[in-house]
């Protein structure tokens, strides 16, 4: 399965905000930037039928608008953080996400996006 979203890749960590909630106490909840990126992508994902649940390789290549560094590991957690909201992944854990083999990060000023392959592993025991 091959899916590409569109817009400038964002991570959940960066920018994180510490708000109160109705009760008083406080926590922290991703950046602006992070939800209005994850309700982009969520509106870009075409639902399956029902969640992916097979052991699988998640690849990522992002294509970024800055040639800034960027933590990988952050935009594959948030990427698959999208996709499990999506219904597309049943979890994000490892027995389903099992790799990430090929993820990498990329350079694209006039199209920044992230393209995205699941492609189911062999079982481990045979």
């Amino acid at each position: 399965m091959k899916l590409t979203l569109y817009g400038d890749p964002r991570t959940k960590k960066n920018s994180a905000r510490i708000l109160r909630s109705r009760s008083g106490g406080r926590f922290v909840a991703p950046s602006k930037a992070y939800v209005d990126y994850e309700t982009d992508c969520l509106r870009q994902i075409k639902r399956p039928n029902s969640p992916i649940s097979a052991r699988v390789n998640v690849r990522c290549v992002y294509y970024m608008k800055t040639a800034r560094r960027v933590d990988l590991a952050n935009l594959i957690e948030a990427t698959t953080d999208i996709l499990v909201k999506a219904r597309v992944l049943e979890d994000d854990n490892s027995k389903i996400v099992s790799a990430h083999d090929g993820s990498r990060v990329d350079y694209d000023k006039q199209n920044p996006r992230v393209e995205i392959w699941i492609e189911e592993m062999e079982d481990e025991n045979g």
